[in-house]
């Protein structure tokens, strides 16, 4: 695997947007707290049918850690990508086999997305925007287009 600058002169988003999102999930964090009951709720308010799939999940430990790993998965993507592409692969598989469309996978990096925003308020800056502008647009392409390869359609 190439380290962090082999990324970024390959045209990685090490540089370009790594700095940008971080800061956006750490301003998010300080301001929100643990964004996982408002994700869940957006996720669900979006796609209804999915709210079945975590009836056992009684104290959101399960939902929790999924918000964790798409975190991580999202740093690492626009980061030095050394596991990302993996993870969103085998996740991708994994969410298949629970009848999870993948639209509504590509869909959870949005919502996020835009929790993280609601959560910054007043700090969320234009370079934050089309950080994650940018970042959402490359992993639609990277879910639909890769994965259709590697899953199949």
């Amino acid at each position: 695997m190439p380290d962090g600058a082999a990324v970024a002169r390959a045209g990685g988003r090490t540089d370009r947007y790594a700095d940008a999102i971080e800061s956006s999930l750490e301003i998010a964090g300080e301001r929100g707290g643990d964004l996982t009951a408002r994700v869940y709720a957006v996720l669900f308010a979006r796609e209804p049918q999915l709210y079945g799939l975590f009836s056992r999940d009684a104290d959101d430990a399960i939902k929790g850690e999924m918000l964790a790993k798409v975190i991580e998965a999202i740093v690492d993507f626009v980061g030095e990508r050394r596991y990302a592409d993996y993870l969103i692969e085998a996740e991708a598989a994994n969410h298949e086999a629970y009848e999870v469309p993948r639209a509504a996978f590509a869909a959870f990096f949005r919502i996020v997305a835009d929790v993280v925003r609601e959560a910054c308020g007043a700090d969320w800056t234009r370079a934050m925007d089309a950080a994650w502008s940018e970042t959402l647009t490359d992993l639609d392409a990277y879910v639909e287009n890769r994965l259709c390869e590697v899953v199949g359609s």
